[in-house]
């Protein structure tokens, strides 16, 4: 049927600016974050050769989440001004190639990509999300694949992600990496997990009892002691 690559703007382009050395033009702009995105846009479409492509955006604005849980991303600093000169640069690039570009107030880039991902696969296309944010591996499915570049020095590399890579890398499937991370926490989202529980432990707890509801079910089989002891008292805050 075809294939249609989504790119995670904000992210790949925050990527590229701490992986590329710093560059301005002509005029003292800083260049570096839009050179280091395309650099990955472009291996990205020579390797995949995709019929459709989108790149998404974040808003400005408050979401659905800072509604829910208004500490959400409380601790993120300001994007540097050396970066934030180049959103509006890229889109005019992106803009001036031909690319679509989207965004929505209220949502996250990640919401859109989730969204139109899921689409795309209903619709029989293949799918590939190109995204520094491993939230969403749990997008990842059969047809759905989640692709990370980590730019060191100038050089990409990418690490790639179906649902059976999700499971070999990290235990659980896609969708128990959800409640692999709340269960262990997101500092960089300001998300509290359970105290003391981290990867390795919140692997283990939902690789065997598969979501959290299941595992307080069977806390007292829970090992080590410490993560029974922080589940317990986890419990307790959130009632």
């Amino acid at each position: 049927m075809g294939k249609i690559v989504l790119i995670d703007g904000h992210s790949i382009l925050n990527r590229a600016f701490y992986g590329v050395p710093d560059l301005t033009n002509s005029e003292g702009m800083h260049t570096n974050a839009v050179y280091g995105f395309l650099n990955i846009m472009m291996k990205i479409l020579d390797e995949e050769h995709p019929d459709y492509l989108t790149v998404a955006f974040d808003v400005k604005a408050p979401t659905f989440r800072h509604e829910m849980y208004p500490e959400y991303k409380g601790t993120r600093k300001p994007m540097p001004k050396e970066l934030h000169e180049q959103v509006p640069m890229i889109k005019e690039v992106l803009a001036a190639m031909g690319i679509k570009t989207i965004e929505k107030a209220g949502l996250e880039a990640d919401d859109l990509l989730g969204t139109i991902g899921r689409m795309g696969e209903e619709a029989g296309l293949d799918v590939s999300i190109v995204s520094g944010d491993r939230d969403l591996l749990q997008l990842a499915t059969q047809k759905v694949q989640i692709r990370i570049p980590k730019t060191k020095k100038g050089t990409t590399e990418i690490e790639n992600y179906y649902a059976e890579d999700v499971k070999l890398v990290y235990g659980v499937t896609p969708t128990e990496f959800i409640d692999m991370k709340a269960l262990m926490g997101d500092a960089s989202d300001n998300i509290p997990g359970a105290p003391g529980i981290g990867e390795k432990t919140a692997s283990a707890i939902i690789g065997t009892y598969h979501y959290i509801e299941n595992a307080l079910e069977h806390v007292e089989e829970i090992t080590p002691n410490k993560a029974r002891a922080s589940l317990k008292e986890t419990v307790k805050l959130w009632n």
